[in-house]
């Protein structure tokens, strides 16, 4: 790929990408504004008189969760009719969920964030709080099209450009763009890159701790989505956020696919925005 899109400058990044960008001071204003997006959203769906108000939701970025659950217990916002489902989970190597006790567990982060914050007649019923099922991943698709499709998918942004747990392909793997963006909810081995970054930013630096596999929603559903909206916060995502907007839209970085989807928005710290130049620490 031609470093053309590593050299946009901060100022100039989403210019002619066809995404809305955003930049904001830091986390902390980035969970803010996630939070209130999701407010936002559902109050809109509310508005349009959805039966159900169906959210792709990530575990990263995180902090979203809790501001979301205070607001809404402050405004009395009831989220019966909210069908959030997670992007993944990691799995054991059995194939099944890592356990909730396990630090690692995206099913226990959702719980300690938002479920047991939100007072519990607000809180969507446990029914519509969905995870992808290793054993049945097609009961993800089959809940969105009995709730008539997803209202938002919510996303961070991977090393590799991956949206959810959808890496890209491998090295001498041929993947074209229209079978990628068609690839449902799965299970899937976790890239090599995924796995190191995830042990950086969960495990400080123990790459052992980090599962192998995962079950993920695929890029079909969150593309299929009427909203995408990312949110990125790492200092290490200052490459792929030129990828995503300005490099090649291909699958080998997934996320740039979203430059063909007909509502997207991107909310980028400051961090986020600087050039990706070389610094020895």
């Amino acid at each position: 790929m031609s470093d053309d899109a590593l050299k946009v400058p901060p100022d100039e990044l989403g210019r002619g990408s066809g995404c809305p960008c955003e930049v904001v001071a830091d986390g902390a204003a980035l969970a803010r504004h996630f939070s209130d997006t999701m407010v936002a959203e559902f109050q809109e769906a509310k508005r349009r008189a959805r039966l159900f108000i169906v959210f792709i939701v990530p575990v990263g970025p995180i902090g979203q969760f809790e501001l979301f659950a205070q607001r809404c217990n402050e405004m009395q916002i009831s989220l019966r009719d909210l069908v959030p489902i997670n992007m993944d989970e990691y799995l054991t190597a059995e194939g099944g969920y890592i356990p909730t006790s396990d630090a690692l567990s995206f099913r226990s982060h959702m719980e300690h964030a938002l479920w047991s914050r939100l007072d519990p007649a607000l809180a969507p019923p446990p029914a519509h709080r969905h995870f992808p099922d290793p054993h049945d991943p097609q009961s993800t698709n089959r809940l969105i099209e009995r709730c008539g499709g997803v209202d938002v998918a919510f996303g961070g942004v991977g090393i590799t450009g991956h949206l959810a747990f959808n890496d890209p392909p491998e090295p001498g793997e041929s993947v074209d763009n229209e079978a990628f963006a068609n690839l449902p909810t799965r299970i899937v081995p976790l890239s090599r890159e995924t796995r190191t970054i995830n042990a950086v930013t969960a495990t400080r630096g123990n790459i052992d701790r980090i599962p192998r596999t995962a079950v993920t929603v695929g890029m079909k559903e969150i593309l299929e989505a009427r909203k995408i909206r990312l949110y990125l916060n790492r200092s290490w995502q200052c490459a792929i956020v030129r990828k995503l907007l300005h490099g090649p839209i291909t699958a080998a970085v997934p996320a740039s696919l979203v430059r063909g989807h007909r509502d997207v928005h991107v909310t980028m710290t400051t961090e986020v925005t600087q050039l990706p130049e070389p610094v020895l620490r």
